[in-house]
């Protein structure tokens, strides 16, 4: 028999998160070895519980959920991300401009596989959260990457954007807050991508899951509440927020001049109901997750959880000579620079598989979120804080007789 390949749609899709380092990791727990996993941002293995009264919700509605809902999601759900849309200042959003999903992973493929023909452009930052680069790829598009800058807080450099739009490009894609930068963004950024997106008439593509999870004094603003006259999808759910990663339920909300998008949203209207509808118990937790108490608020104010962790990583990363992190903003992540004088990286995917033979630490090479060069790697602050800190202190102890020839 013939050796049978992958399509060739996939020759140019990659998610590192879940690449072979990860692979190599199971492979050294099977051989009953202790792994620390720095690596995905899903806090149920870490002890971040979804709140009791959401699963509650989702028991008490199993009965009545088990035929397929409408393609777009229950009323109920949707009414909801409504209303939450309204208090956060978004203007114009009806039932009928919200999509549920099975995560906001699914919403992402099918907006881009609905827009994009092949070699159309999307504008992705650098770094990125993968999935944004795959699924463009899979769709047959260009992804293209436009710098952040690590000097300014990782803020998204405009003029490096204005300097790859062409003809082709359709769509700017802004995750804020960043994974797996951190960063949050200003007003005034937001204000000059969106100036852009309306001055080349294209699709901005806001990614928010973490815009509960911010920081001391930073302050998330919705994309879409600063414009109507750009076509904006904003995409949310209660993987992060609400540490219900498992459920996967998330959100799509299309504000913006809807007159001129009607083929399009037609195109994910056809793709919704092509795969019948998301997962429907999962969709009774979300009416209950944003109308409840938001007890990500205590996780990520001072002395909480979340805060504290992301704080002692922070400091105990930047003691390690010849590294530095910008502190976080928002997210679950930090993303770590190795000064090149120093601890000069040539290929850092093979750095981060010595580290896990070595030390048993698992983290995420830079290269796996399309960093510009081989000397970042992301690290997730959901562990315990004695564990966090046996993590860095074991990175620290690598790189101290680390290096590639």
């Amino acid at each position: 028999m013939s050796v049978i390949r992958k399509s060739n749609k996939l020759i140019n899709v990659c998610y590192d998160i879940r690449g072979p380092v990860l692979q190599e990791a199971k492979r050294l727990e099977e051989e009953g070895q202790r792994i620390i996993k720095l690596n995905i941002g899903n806090p149920a293995p870490f002890g971040f519980e979804a709140p009791e009264e959401i699963v509650q919700d989702v028991i008490y509605n199993l009965p009545s959920a088990q035929g397929y809902c409408d393609s777009k999601g229950l009323f109920s759900a949707r009414k909801a991300v409504m209303q939450e849309s309204q208090k956060k200042g978004i203007k114009n959003v009806t039932i009928e401009d919200i999509y549920l999903g099975n995560g906001v992973s699914e919403l992402i493929v099918m907006a881009t596989q609905g827009l994009l023909n092949d070699n159309d452009e999307l504008l992705i930052p650098a770094p990125d959260y993968p999935l944004w680069t795959a699924a463009a790829s899979l769709a047959g598009g260009n992804p293209v990457h436009y710098h952040c800058d690590e000097q300014r807080d990782w803020a998204p450099d405009i003029d490096d954007i204005r300097s790859k739009i062409t003809e082709r490009t359709k769509g700017i894609v802004v995750i804020n807050p960043n994974n797996p930068t951190g960063a949050v963004y200003s007003e005034a950024i937001l204000l000059q991508i969106i100036a852009l997106a309306e001055e080349f008439g294209l699709i901005v593509f806001a990614d928010e899951i973490y815009d509960k999870i911010t920081y001391d004094d930073a302050q998330h603003i919705p994309l879409a509440s600063l414009s109507d006259e750009i076509l904006c999808l904003t995409f949310n759910g209660l993987s992060k927020a609400y540490r219900a990663a498992g459920f996967r339920s998330g959100w799509m909300i299309i504000t913006g001049p809807k007159h001129q998008a009607r083929d399009y949203i037609e195109g994910l209207d056809m793709l919704a109901s092509m795969r019948l509808c998301a997962n429907v118990p999962a969709q009774h937790a979300i009416q209950t997750a944003l109308g409840g108490y938001q007890s990500i608020d205590e996780l990520t104010a001072p002395g909480g959880r979340l805060y504290e962790q992301c704080h002692i990583a922070w400091q105990r990363l930047n003691q390690i000579p010849g590294v530095s992190c910008v502190k976080a903003r928002g997210s679950l992540y930090l993303f770590v620079r190795l000064d090149p004088e120093i601890h000069p990286i040539k290929n850092d995917e093979k750095m981060a598989l010595d580290l896990l033979q070595q030390q048993k630490v698992l983290i995420v090479q830079g290269s796996g979120f399309n960093a510009p060069d081989t000397q970042h790697f992301r690290l997730v602050c959901l562990p315990r804080e004695d564990e966090l800190i046996e993590a860095i202190d074991r990175i620290g102890l690598f790189l101290k007789s680390y290096s590639q020839a």
